[in-house]
């Protein structure tokens, strides 16, 4: 019998009984899956594995954003409504899911059908004096999440525009104001709602489907690091003022950015990595060992070159395996529980081989 057992992540040492919450930010579903996004996935699956393997039951939830400007846009140069362009991007990256050995989450609640929600959750932040309404739109009060996240202003303001927080938007009373409920604009979907027909705020949605799936708050929350701020402190703030828990989050996972060449990975950018490429290049382990074989939380640079590492790596791993003995299984999880040491439990798995290599691979989702 296992009578305590604990995982630390990003410097939080998180007690654990039997079952875990993890909340994973899901696609926003308008485009291919690419290697950037795989990465937070492939973390997020690792983490729950992980846990599994700790005899601790992984609670996961992974969103689908299918209520967004960016969606809406595409859908629109597609000529399709948001709602079915939506759903044929979800089919597809499920398949990538699927193909890399990810599993399925237990709750994937998709945006649109979270609507009314949102509107409970505006009317609650009203109710606490977190947020106000004007000309149709419920916004929550932001300056406090920009003092909590420690960036000087300069850089939350970059960041926030770059994630469309419409700085200038005339009806707020600060600049880093949210919509939680934003009013009717033409060439998006509307919903009615007690302050008039409109649609939810991005920030606002996760909240909504967070708490809905899970209740006042989550043990993990996984996601990429270049949504920390905006969207994740954001998130964090709401969930905590209309709760009144706090932390929201025991724990958060922000897997590094991948870039390509310097370059954060972007359609905008021309240098997509995608994921149906890798797998005709790769087995599923191979892309699974380049993502997970460095620290979770560092941005790397993807090359052609770290498939052929990563090969080797599982190669070897894979000999270990076949070799007789027991090694100890034990100490291998025990670096996986000490912040994911991928890299470390592989080299001690490689070394002692055996069981030890062969309950690792397992683990790590690499057989």
């Amino acid at each position: 019998m296992t009578l305590r057992c604990q995982l630390s992540l990003g410097g939080r040492t998180v007690p654990l009984l039997d079952r875990a919450r993890i909340y994973t930010c899901g696609i926003t579903p308008y485009d291919v899956t690419h290697l950037g996004h795989a990465a937070t996935f492939v973390w997020a699956d690792a983490l729950s594995r992980v846990l599994r393997a700790l005899d601790v039951e992984p609670i996961t939830c992974r969103n689908v954003t299918d209520v967004d400007e960016v969606l809406d846009v595409a859908a629109w140069r597609a000529g399709s409504e948001y709602d079915r362009f939506a759903a044929i991007q979800q089919f597809e990256f499920e398949g990538d899911m699927a193909a890399l050995n990810v599993r399925p989450p237990e709750h994937e609640p998709r945006a649109h059908r979270y609507v009314d929600a949102v509107a409970r959750l505006a009317g609650a932040l009203l109710t606490t004096g977190d947020a106000y309404t004007r000309g149709g739109s419920v916004y929550f009060r932001g300056r406090a999440v920009v003092r909590a996240s420690g960036l000087d202003v300069g850089r939350a303001r970059a960041l926030a525009g770059e994630y469309g927080g419409r700085l200038d938007d005339p009806a707020k009373e600060d600049p880093f104001d949210v919509a939680v409920w934003q009013a009717a604009e033409p060439d998006h979907p509307e919903w009615e709602s007690p302050w008039g027909p409109g649609r939810p705020g991005w920030h606002a949605e996760c909240v909504a489907m967070s708490l809905s799936a899970f209740g006042v708050g989550v043990d993990f929350h996984a996601g990429g690091a270049d949504l920390a701020f905006p969207h994740h402190a954001y998130h964090r703030a709401m969930a905590e003022a209309v709760t009144g828990v706090r932390p929201y989050a025991r724990a958060w996972l922000h897997a590094g950015t991948v870039t390509v060449d310097g370059a954060k990975m972007a359609k905008s950018a021309g240098n997509l990595v995608r994921v149906e490429d890798l797998l005709a290049a790769a087995p599923a382990a191979v892309v699974r060992m380049m993502i997970l074989d460095r620290p979770w939380a560092r941005d790397w640079d993807y090359t052609p070159e770290l498939l052929e590492v990563a090969a080797d790596r599982v190669d070897r791993l894979y000999r270990a395996a076949a070799r007789p003995g027991g090694g100890d299984a034990d100490e291998t999880l025990g670096l996986l529980s000490r912040d994911l040491d991928v890299t470390a439990a592989v080299d001690l798995a490689t070394d002692v081989g055996g069981a030890s290599a062969r309950r690792l691979a397992s683990v790590l989702g690499l057989a």
